[in-house]
């Protein structure tokens, strides 16, 4: 795949654009204001491979709050702002790693400059984020929307170059697939500012990871975007192990493991579903790229399992394990998910490389 360049930007000390890896992102979905439950919900994020994170910031309280959280946690934080100058400023204070906010939204320019100076000052990118939904319903009206999102995002950048301020971060949301795709590659050669992409509003897990997978996929695919957040409705954990599978996928994450199991049918005697989702939980606190095969029977286990790091393929009662391409032992059924987790710890320990 041919990567678009972008102009590279520091949030906290993760590099987003230019040639470094594209990170993975997700939002709290706790109130802010309760420290406690937030810190611990970032930490959750962490474990699971978020690479930055974002906090709503409705009000001041919950902006104060943002010091106490920021001293606890490990990754960098991104204040999301919305019409208050002053909740922008205070979190820049608090010691935020970026701001997310929409220029255009603070109505007076004079409180902008204040918000752009102070970032500047402290060397905090601000994200430029239009979402089809928010928009102003008289904006460009007879435009279709991709291009009415583009226009819309251009002024709001030029606001920013305006005030000499090139710390930018560019996101185009819409809840449609195809409406965001073509909003982001129209913007993709008008500017040289990182692209963090994502579906908004996209719906519960079932849903909302297929239209993300689509669209973040299709526009990784094209060479567009530099860091990715699944919107989807449910446990923000969902929203890492979905955009952690969609870099696995597309050969551009830079570690992490991948579960490959069976569908099954019926010549199945193994429990694939429910090993599968144990291993998936365990698996998120693994960070060396291995790939861990769960097959079912015996006619595409085999193969399966000799391209794996480790692999079982079910029998009747017994499972035949791999490791490295080879064939290792037989095992009991019942002790399946004890012994595979006994393999990938034991190469976890020892860091082996991912088997190609």
């Amino acid at each position: 795949m041919l990567q678009r360049t972008s102009t590279p930007i520091r949030v906290g000390d993760v590099v987003v654009g230019g040639n470094a890896p594209i990170t993975v992102q997700s939002m709290t979905k706790t109130d802010t204001r309760d420290v406690e439950a937030t810190v611990a919900q970032i930490e959750r994020l962490t474990r699971a491979g978020c690479e930055i994170v974002r906090s709503a910031v409705p009000d001041m309280e919950a902006a104060n709050a943002l010091a106490s959280i920021r001293a606890r946690i490990s990754i960098p934080i991104i204040a999301d702002i919305h019409f208050d100058h002053r909740l922008a400023l205070a979190s820049i204070d608090a010691g935020v790693d970026g701001l997310r906010l929409n220029p255009g939204n603070i109505r007076r320019r004079t409180h902008l400059q204040k918000v752009v100076a102070m970032a500047k000052e402290r060397q905090i990118p601000i994200r430029v984020g239009v979402n089809g939904g928010s928009m102003p319903a008289d904006y460009r009206a007879g435009e279709l929307e991709p291009e009415r999102m583009v226009a819309l995002a251009m002024e709001q950048i030029g606001m920013l170059e305006d005030m000499d301020f090139g710390l930018i971060k560019v996101s185009l949301k819409s809840s449609d697939v195809l409406t965001t795709i073509e909003a982001y590659r129209l913007i993709a050669d008008r500017i040289p500012y990182p692209l963090h992409l994502g579906v908004t509003e996209a719906g519960p897990p079932s849903t909302g990871g297929i239209r993300n997978a689509l669209g973040i996929g299709i526009l990784l695919h094209m060479g567009i975007g530099d860091t990715i957040r699944v919107s989807i409705s449910g446990d923000p954990l969902l929203e890492v192990d979905n955009g952690r599978e969609i870099l696995r996928s597309l050969g551009l994450a830079q570690s992490g493991p991948q579960l490959i199991s069976c569908p099954t049918c019926g010549r199945t005697t193994l429990d694939v579903p429910g090993l599968a989702t144990r291993l998936s939980e365990y698996l998120r606190d693994i960070r060396i790229p291995l790939r861990i095969a769960v097959m079912g029977c015996t006619v595409n286990g085999p193969g399966e399992c000799r391209s794996a790091d480790i692999g079982i393929a079910g029998g009747v009662d017994k499972v035949m394990m791999y490791r490295g391409g080879t064939f290792l032992r037989s095992i009991p059924t019942e002790q399946a998910f004890e012994a595979l987790t006994q393999e990938i710890a034991s190469l976890a320990a020892a860091g082996s490389n991912h088997v190609e």
